[in-house]
C-alpha cells in the first residue's frame, strides 16, 4: 500500500476567508503581537499564556491566536506557512486558531510584500448566540408535561 502523501495545496489568500473556513493553508506575515497574558484553562484549571498576532498578506490581516510556546517561537516581520487551521469566533470577531491538529514554519523568503491593513477581518463583528438567546432554555425546560397522569 502506498503512504498518504499531502496534495501541494495552494495557499489561501486571507481576503478569502470566511467565519465557516477550516484547513486553512495560507502564507502570512507577522505585523504584530499582543504582550501575553495568562488564561485557565476551565477544563483542568491549569494555566496557560496566550496572545494575538495580526498576520496578513496584500488581500487583508486577521489576528491568529498562540498559545504557550508558539509566542516565543512568532516575531514581527517573520513570514509563517500555516497548515491545518481553522477560523474560531472570539467576541463576535473572527480568528485564525491552529487547534490541536494547525502547524506553522517560519519561511525564509517573503513572497508578500505590503500587508493589506485596511480589510482587517478580525475588527468586523458577527452575530452568535447562545441556545438561551434562541428562546429555548435547556432540554428540561423544553420537557412535555402530556401523559403525565396524577393520582
Amino acid at each position: 500500500m502506498a503512504a498518504y502523501e499531502e496534495e501541494e495545496q495552494t495557499p489561501v489568500k486571507i481576503g478569502d476567508l470566511n467565519r465557516y473556513s477550516r484547513r486553512i493553508y495560507t502564507i502570512v506575515k507577522v505585523v504584530s503581537i499582543t504582550e501575553p497574558r495568562e488564561v485557565s484553562s476551565r477544563i483542568d484549571r491549569s494555566t496557560h499564556r496566550v496572545a494575538e498576532a495580526l498576520v496578513g498578506d496584500e488581500t487583508g490581516s486577521i489576528y491568529l491566536t498562540l498559545w504557550d510556546d508558539a509566542i516565543d517561537q512568532v516575531e514581527v516581520g517573520q513570514t509563517l506557512s500555516i497548515r491545518n487551521a481553522y477560523i474560531n469566533l472570539f467576541r463576535g470577531s473572527m480568528r485564525l486558531a491552529l487547534g490541536r491538529f494547525g502547524s506553522f514554519e517560519v519561511m525564509e523568503e517573503s513572497p508578500i510584500g505590503e500587508v493589506n491593513l485596511d480589510n482587517n477581518l478580525s475588527s468586523k463583528r458577527f452575530e452568535y448566540w447562545r441556545s438561551s438567546d434562541r428562546g429555548g432554555g435547556s432540554p428540561r425546560d423544553r420537557r412535555s408535561r402530556r401523559g403525565r397522569r396524577r393520582y
